[in-house]
């Protein structure tokens, strides 16, 4: 696996994976957490990094809403429900919670939901900082509300209110 880390507006982006696919993107206020087995030159990563590099480097720029490279993130079979279920979540929207326990078929399962959204291992590239809370309230963030709320705000999401899906 390797990984490369890149400066963005909301942080340093640590993007991992190999020929398989990208397995990690996060963010952190330090450059060097977490990445021992970064590289310097993006020649040097697997594709998929290359791409995914690319592709966020777009989307911080604005010119980029969707993401197309491979993903091979590691979770159990729910965890993975809930991820592609996130995927479903369209650029400058957002969703309850609720409303995605409801999109997977399980109500009663809404706190799993909610844990398996805090565990998501790919950020902004499944769109976890899409869900909020049923009163709209930007609940829980594992890369800070502050973080949650610019990218709501960079993909426009507040400012298409009518599009706010809470139930």
């Amino acid at each position: 696996m390797t990984t490369f880390v890149f400066e963005s507006p909301l942080g340093f982006v640590r993007v991992s994976g190999d020929d398989n696919g990208v397995s990690v993107i996060s963010c952190t206020d330090i450059p060097t957490q977490g990445t021992a087995s970064k590289i310097d030159s993006i020649d040097l990563v697997a594709e998929p990094v290359q791409e995914a590099v690319r592709q966020l480097q777009d989307y911080f720029a604005g010119s980029r809403q969707s993401f197309d490279f491979p993903l091979n993130p590691s979770g159990t079979a729910f965890q993975q429900t809930v991820w592609k279920a996130l995927l479903d979540v369209p650029f400058g929207t957002t969703l309850s919670y609720l409303a995605l326990t409801r999109r997977i078929g399980d109500e009663k399962a809404i706190r799993a939901v909610a844990a398996a959204n805090g565990r998501n291992p790919l950020w902004i590239v499944v769109p976890c900082h899409r869900i909020i809370g049923s009163d709209g309230s930007l609940t829980g963030y594992a890369g800070g509300l502050w973080r949650k709320q610019w990218l709501l705000e960079h993909e426009g999401a507040f400012a298409r209110s009518s599009q706010l899906s809470l139930f």
